[in-house]
């Protein structure tokens, strides 16, 4: 665990205190009864982590280190987190939980690459005893817990930003990328940002970008300037940070004199470089060190067979499984105003990292230093 992923653990500690401090105690007490109660389980535990993919930055720089860390404290430092990366293959990730379940693992973190296919894979650990907590997408199949961000106030954080970005125009004509269809947080953002934008914005040309990639955004983008004209995009609504990229590489191939306003989401390093030079208008940032905290601490509770009442705030359904124990993290508007306040002051950036030689006059214009 680098320096910066501890002050980032720290910095939401105060958010998360109630939480940590209930599951601390459920989990002393479950190690407690474990010489007497042979249905718990102590703290020599394997939790196994599936992530889905390693081009955005956000899951192997912060969500696989904030939550090996949290189950080391949980566990006094005895439990084993086991990790995998799927890179965007949802046959590989399914792989992936038949080697968890031959691991026998006592419970399971999955960030679902396809949030359908990996419905069967659920099943199976269930029927292996494994219980599963969805993280960050909500997986289908008997899935116990789930712990994401409010998605869809995601898309409304996104489409208000557009909104204000854009003026008093009336009713401008917008392109719309949305993120993969195999990710049922894409329809969330979509809804959430379609909620505000729809009446007020013409949609030019609406996209759902394959396996999120900016390469595949950066193609979108290209036949929306041919079909629509570079002069007629007024805006654009980008999912997230990695598409925004190719998106903005477009606009500038095509000659724009001046980019029109582009969200994002992830406060990825570019985003906010991208924030601060003007060339990006928005993004959202999602405390990620808050989620992996709460997935660790249902996925050691559950592991260890306890409820989750003292963690878990509210419930959820998906396609099968009715009441599923939820916690949604909320969310930032993250802009040029902001940028101190939020990935700075929670240390997931430090000023060197964002403000590099490149970036140092748009930097100190925007009162970074």
């Amino acid at each position: 665990m680098n320096m910066r992923m501890r002050r980032a653990a720290v910095a939401v500690a105060a958010t998360t205190m109630a939480v940590s401090l209930a599951a601390c105690g459920s989990a002393k007490e479950s190690g407690d009864k474990a010489t007497t109660d042979s249905g718990k389980k102590g703290d020599d535990l394997k939790i196994g982590l599936l992530l889905p993919e390693n081009v955005t930055a956000r899951y192997e720089k912060f969500d696989k280190p904030i939550i090996e860390k949290k189950v080391g404290e949980l566990t006094g430092g005895k439990a084993e987190v086991v990790y995998a990366n799927a890179k965007q293959d949802a046959k590989l990730q399914a792989q992936q939980v038949d080697t968890m379940i031959t691991n026998k693992v006592d419970a399971l973190i999955v960030d679902a690459v396809d949030a359908k296919a990996i419905e069967n894979s659920v099943k199976k650990a269930k029927d292996a005893g494994i219980p599963v907590v969805a993280f960050d997408r909500l997986a289908e199949g008997p899935i116990d817990a789930y712990t994401s961000f409010d998605n869809e106030e995601v898309g409304r954080v996104q489409g208000k930003a557009l909104l204000e970005a854009l003026g008093d125009a009336a009713k401008p004509t917008i392109v719309m990328m949305n993120g993969s269809i195999t990710d049922p947080n894409a329809a969330l953002f979509k809804k959430g940002a379609k909620s505000v934008l729809d009446g007020k914005v013409t949609y030019g040309k609406e996209y759902d970008t394959k396996e999120w990639k900016p390469e595949n955004a950066n193609s979108n983008m290209e036949g929306a300037i041919t079909a629509l004209g570079k002069d007629k995009i007024v805006g654009v609504y980008s999912a997230n940070d990695g598409m925004a990229g190719g998106i903005i590489q477009a606009l500038k191939s095509a000659g724009l004199s001046k980019l029109p306003p582009v969200t994002g989401q992830d406060a990825e390093l570019a985003g906010v470089q991208r924030i601060v030079t003007g060339e990006q208008f928005m993004s959202v940032y999602k405390p990620y060190p808050q989620e992996g905290i709460v997935a660790a601490e249902m996925a050691v509770a559950l592991a260890k067979g306890e409820k989750l009442d003292t963690i878990a705030t509210s419930k959820v359904d998906n396609a099968g499984t009715k009441g599923i124990a939820t916690v949604l993290v909320p969310v930032v508007s993250l802009t040029k105003e902001n940028i101190n306040d939020t990935v700075i002051k929670d240390g997931i950036y430090t000023i060197d990292e964002i403000c590099t030689a490149k970036y140092k006059a748009a930097c100190d214009a925007a009162g970074l230093k």
